[in-house]
This record gives structure tokens, sequence and C-alpha cells, in this order.
């Protein structure tokens, strides 16, 4: 039979899959296409992870996180990394004030931008990595250190990274241990022709629309709390292990992974591909998911975990190609 519990669950999962056509329709009075940029996006925030964004300039990555945050009535913040930006500009600093009461000076708090809900940090491999670690402390630990003080995150807190893939002369690249930090890595591409016509059609006409707020920072951290209620079955959870446990060289009898791939994907890739594939039977109004939602997010979680070898990267093979032949060849056991 069943519980009262359930039939909530089942109701929130119905009420988040209605929200989440809300605001992609709210998405759509500004963002033109990109629809499966934006389902990765709400994926990786409902499940409370962090993104890395990859996309050549232009393509309106800082306008889609901007207006994703003023549709889900979410505190937002961008910060601009150059190589002469400091931890402190991040994380926020300590200044020296005059009690003027007393007469004695105290030291005081000033937050920094990472105190937000929705951050995006715009092309974080061009700061030096003293800085990038203080931002990739805070996605971790959900705090910031300052002297003896730690400050909490306010909650929900989620960080969408971007990187230029041109233009790599005086860039700091972001070291393997820390791009896993990064629950997904979403390619943003070129729009197709039609809709680079309206998107031209738009942009230089007078049409200034008015995003609507669809869900708060509460409703989000509840959401965030059903997806991880949802149940996994032993089948999915063993799916999304073998996948993992085959992308490594010395766990895997696959040829190809042992000549492409150099270092293979954590067992932090197998829990994202489970609460990735929890939250997608969730925005699709199911309480649970199925081996179909371990493949449809399986791209951008693998696709920075896996290391190529230099003869992968001799023959051009990149870590998509060997996701979609392990995708391809890697069979799901039987139920």
């Amino acid at each position: 039979m069943p519980t009262e519990n359930s039939k909530s669950d089942v109701r929130a999962v119905k009420e988040l899959a209605e929200a989440t056509k809300t605001i992609k329709s709210e998405l759509a009075k500004i963002i033109v296409g990109q629809e499966r940029v934006i389902d990765e996006m709400m994926v990786a925030l409902l499940s409370g992870g962090h993104v890395l964004l990859i996309g050549v300039p232009g393509l309106a990555k800082t306008l889609m996180i901007s207006t994703l945050a003023e549709s889900l009535d979410l505190k937002f913040s961008r910060i601009q990394f150059t190589p002469d930006l400091m931890p402190s500009d991040i994380t926020g600093t300590d200044i020296l004030e005059e009690d003027r009461t007393t007469g004695g000076r105290i030291f005081r708090f000033i937050k920094g931008p990472v105190f937000c809900n929705i951050l995006l940090a715009d092309e974080i491999n061009r700061t030096p990595p003293k800085t990038q670690a203080a931002l990739l402390q805070a996605m971790q630990e959900h705090e910031v250190s300052a002297g003896d003080e730690t400050y909490k995150l306010e909650m929900p807190f989620f960080v969408l990274a971007t990187q230029n893939p041109i233009e790599q002369e005086g860039t700091y690249p972001l070291p393997e241990a820390q791009l896993d930090r990064f629950m997904l890595n979403i390619y943003i591409d070129y729009p197709t022709e039609d809709e680079e016509l309206e998107i031209v059609r738009y942009t230089t006409g007078a049409r200034e629309p008015s995003v609507s707020h669809v869900l708060s920072a509460a409703k989000i951290i509840e959401l965030q709390k059903l997806v991880r209620r949802i149940p996994a079955s032993d089948y999915v959870i063993q799916y999304a292990v073998a996948l993992v446990r085959n992308s490594r060289p010395e766990s895997t009898k696959l040829d190809y992974i042992k000549r492409w791939v150099r270092w293979g994907a954590g067992p932090r890739a197998s829990q994202f591909l489970i609460m990735g594939a929890k939250t997608i039977a969730a925005l699709d109004g199911r309480l649970m998911p199925g081996v179909d939602d371990i493949r449809d997010i399986a791209l951008p979680v693998l696709r920075h975990r896996l290391i190529p070898s230099f003869t992968a990267d001799a023959e051009g093979i990149t870590t998509d190609k060997i996701t979609e032949k392990l995708l391809a060849d890697i069979e799901p056991p039987k139920e």
C-alpha cells in the first residue's frame, strides 16, 4: 500500500515536472534554442552539483545563466576571472573599522560575490590556481574561512563556470582533481540557421520581455531533498558502476579503453550518474530512474573525467567518442 509520504512525493514530482515546463517557457522568452543545455543545467541544480560550460564567445552563456537565476528567484553573482584576481576578491575580506562608541578598532568581514545562490565564474581558466582553489573549496565545502571564522554559504549554492575553448595562451587549465568537482561538463554549440535568424530578429528589435519567478530558494532546497529520496534499483546502480569501471584501463577488458584512456573516471562519476538519472526521472514526472536516464546524462558526466592517452590525441579521438563507444559496448546487467 502507498504510504502518505510516497503519495506526497508523487505529488511533488508532478509539481516539479510542471514547474520545469514553466521555467523553460520563461527562458524561451529570452533564450532561443539551447534546450539540451537548459535541461542539463536544471539536472545539475536539482542534483546539488555544479557545471562547467564550454563554449566560444557570443553564445549567450551569461544571459542564459542570469535569466535562469531570475526565473528561479535566486540571488545571482558574476565574477570575471582575470590573471590578477585574488582569492579575497571571491570569498571576501576583513576590513579594519573604528568603533565610534568605544574608539577601539575591530575587524569586520565583508562578504565577497561567492555569497549568492547562483554564481557565474566567467573564464575560470584565466585566473591562477590559488584563486581557482578558493572557489573550488567553497564549491566543495559550502563555506568560506576567513581568519578564525567560518561562514556558511547560502543554500542552494550553484556554480556555473565557463571556459573558452579557443585562445588558450596565458590560461591556467583546471587540474583533473578540480575538474572532478564539477558534476557536468556541458558543451554549448552554435545555434542552427533558423535559431540564428530568430536571435538576430529579436535582439535587434524593440522587444523587452520580462521573466517571472517560478521557484524560490526554499522550494529548490525542498526539491533537492526530494530527488535524493527517489530510489534507484540495484540494476540501475550496477549499470552506472559498470560504465565507470570500464572507463578505467586497469579495470576493463576493452582494448580501446586500454589504448585511448590514460586515466578513467573515479567513484564520483558513478554518484553523479545516479543523481543525474534520479533528477531526469523527477523532471519527467517519474519516481524511479532507468538505464536510459543513465545513458542520457553519461556524456556530460564523463567527458571531463576521462584523460585521453597520447595515442588518442594523435588519432583525434575525443572523450565524447570514447564515451559513446563505451555506451554502445556495455550492456545493462540482467534484471
